[in-house]
């Protein structure tokens, strides 16, 4: 490492190496509330009802809500804070620990149901002092433009470490053409309503083109004791298909499909591929839920934070249940 990375990193003001911590969803305590805000109201909680699906631009998707007519809001703020809030109540700019400036783009449809997407503009968090944050864009300015590494310039970088704000589930999709497969994670995804199921994939990996071509997957949630298996699954973004004995399935076949489930599952979803389109460098599907089932009664789910709001929370004494790889 060269002497002045060593510097930067020294006063990045991080309490943690890793950018991004593994936890188990349910027992992270004290998560913060998430708002969509306009014309400086708060329009409605949207802490579990939003789909954080790309990075590069910075995507959020949100389902039709029956109170808000998202047809008619083009430019929205989501907010971070500690303090619930109500609808209509006028948001103090002040309570806000990070934001997110968001201009609408083409929604999609599900069915009668539409999809809303938002592409972030600009976001501001106050997890770290100011010093730190220059220190940590310095960084990845100087250091972060690798091959093969998605280079986050200016403001976006700083708009994907208050997304990551919020604990984003790690789940494992299968796919199998004939007696090959391919098992790798993911972290840009959720159900967007009772029937449909929105993924994200690289436009151009092996991945997306694999998804495309065999059209019904498997979405599985897995223990959170399983992060370290689920992070090293990422290369096979990139992998073509392979035998069954060359990634870490159980025993146990899905129920519609008849896919295998991967070790240390919880829950699945069987998914049909419906719909795509593509927007930056990611290529977006929707899928159809054929199926899903609960395989562990109390499950601990893999998700992730980033290390700047970790950082924040162990600042203000709040508890972390971090698992380190």
């Amino acid at each position: 490492m060269q002497l002045l990375q060593k510097i930067l990193n020294k006063f990045n003001g991080l309490n943690y190496k890793q950018e991004y911590l593994c936890l188990a969803k349910e027992s992270f305590q004290d998560p913060l509330h998430v708002y969509a805000i306009s014309e400086n109201k708060i329009i409605r909680e949207i802490t579990s009802h939003h789909l954080f699906v790309g990075y590069s631009p910075l995507v959020f998707a949100f389902p039709s809500f029956n109170e808000i007519n998202l047809s008619q809001i083009d430019n929205i703020i989501i907010a971070f804070t500690q303090k619930a809030g109500k609808p209509n109540e006028i948001f103090n700019k002040k309570d806000a620990l990070a934001t997110i400036h968001f201009k609408k783009i083409p929604e999609q449809f599900a069915g009668q149901n539409a999809i809303y997407f938002y592409e972030g503009i600009k976001a501001k968090y106050s997890f770290l002092n100011s010093f730190s944050q220059f220190i940590l864009q310095l960084n990845n300015d100087l250091y972060n433009k690798k091959p093969g590494n998605i280079f986050l310039p200016g403001n976006l970088y700083k708009q994907v470490q208050v997304a990551y704000a919020v604990p984003r589930n790690i789940s494992l999709i299968t796919v199998k053409q004939n007696d090959l497969f391919n098992l790798f994670p993911t972290d840009l995804h959720g159900q967007i309503d009772d029937s449909h199921y929105l993924i994200s994939l690289r436009n151009g990996g092996r991945a997306a083109q694999q998804v495309e071509t065999i059209n019904k997957i498997l979405v599985s949630e897995v223990h959170a004791e399983f992060y370290k298996k689920a992070y090293s699954l990422g290369k096979n973004h990139m992998q073509e298909l392979k035998g069954k004995d060359q990634f870490p399935f159980g025993n146990e076949l899905s129920q519609m499909f008849q896919l295998p489930l991967p070790q240390s599952v919880t829950f699945y979803r069987e998914l049909e591929l419906l719909d795509l389109f593509d927007h930056g460098i990611h290529r977006f599907f929707l899928f159809k839920i054929i199926n899903k089932r609960q395989v562990e009664n109390n499950p601990s789910t893999l998700a992730h934070v980033h290390n700047v709001y970790a950082t924040w929370r162990h600042n203000k004494g709040l508890p972390g249940n971090y698992l380190f790889r």
